[in-house]
């Protein structure tokens, strides 16, 4: 029995030893062949989430002392906690959307949801359901597939989904809500719009914005919204859109270097982002 499938990457060091680097995103994925025959899953420092893609395969899984069986139905996925491992055995290959999340994030979104307990509140889970998260899945997919054109900071903004979406589930309790009127202060959203403005250029982080509006991520992504009037991350991108738009317009630098200076990840992601928002290729735009 293998004990680590070669489809795996090896997880950092720091991973295995519990220690979970600052610049590590909130939230990752990675689409991955799963091997036919028996295997045990490899241990993370964060949490993991096995979507399942394509037809149906069945597998029979253990859990500490508990063994089960199972059909794995595409869209279905498991949870596995940090640093543990669950041993599989697949009667046939198959492949996965992994989705892992840093421990602190859960427990800062438990906190923010009124869910208080010993340790990481998340359970062990095998072969759910779950359209909300499937919708996270199939986005990340998505953003995996086009090389992250949306930047750390959504992916962050889904991980926080995520991280509320698995709490919900878990403690069948609702998404705690923004109460009525209660939004970033407008000196802390004019340091934020601030410093957005000055890191245009740079890959932002939920976390580094919540650092500057001195609250935490899950709060700061429910303030900033209810502030501003849209999620962070989409005012981020209207930023970069109104950025492109005036450097075009001056025509004074190429399509690379504009995108660049607007923090897009390439030139084809900014002009696909001007035309959502703005209804206008770049060439429309400079001439």
């Amino acid at each position: 029995m293998s004990q680590r499938p070669a489809c795996y990457p090896k997880p950092p060091a720091a991973l295995l030893s519990g220690a979970m680097p600052g610049d590590l995103p909130l939230l990752d994925v990675l689409t991955s062949p799963v091997p036919q025959g028996r295997f045990d899953s490899p241990l993370d420092g964060r949490h993991v989430l096995c979507l399942h893609l394509g037809q149906p395969v069945p597998v029979s899984y253990r859990a500490g002392r508990h063994e089960r069986q199972g059909v794995r139905l595409h869209g279905q996925f498991c949870v596995v906690p940090a640093g543990t491992s669950t041993r599989w055995t697949l009667t046939q290959p198959a492949v996965s959307l992994l989705l892992r999340l840093r421990p602190e994030l859960l427990r800062d979104t438990a906190e923010a949801m009124g869910l208080r307990g010993p340790g990481d509140p998340l359970a062990p889970t095998i072969h759910i359901r779950d359209p909300q998260i499937e919708r996270i899945g199939w986005m990340m997919q998505a953003e995996e597939a086009d090389a992250h054109p949306g930047g750390r900071i959504f992916a962050d903004s889904l991980g926080v989904a995520l991280a509320s979406r698995l709490l919900a589930l878990q403690s069948r309790r609702p998404v705690a809500q923004v109460e009525a009127g209660r939004a970033l202060p407008a000196w802390r959203l004019r340091q934020v719009i601030e410093y957005i403005e000055a890191h245009l250029d740079q890959d932002l982080t939920l976390a580094e914005l919540a650092a500057v509006a001195g609250f935490s991520v899950s709060h700061f992504k429910s303030l900033f919204r209810q502030a501003a009037g849209m999620p962070v991350h989409r005012f981020v991108l209207e930023r970069r859109v109104e950025r492109a738009r005036l450097r075009l317009v001056e025509g004074k630098m190429s399509m690379t270097e504009i995108a660049l200076e607007a923090g897009f990840s390439h030139g084809s992601h900014m002009a696909r982002s001007l035309r959502r928002i703005l209804g206008l290729s770049p060439a429309q735009i400079r001439n």
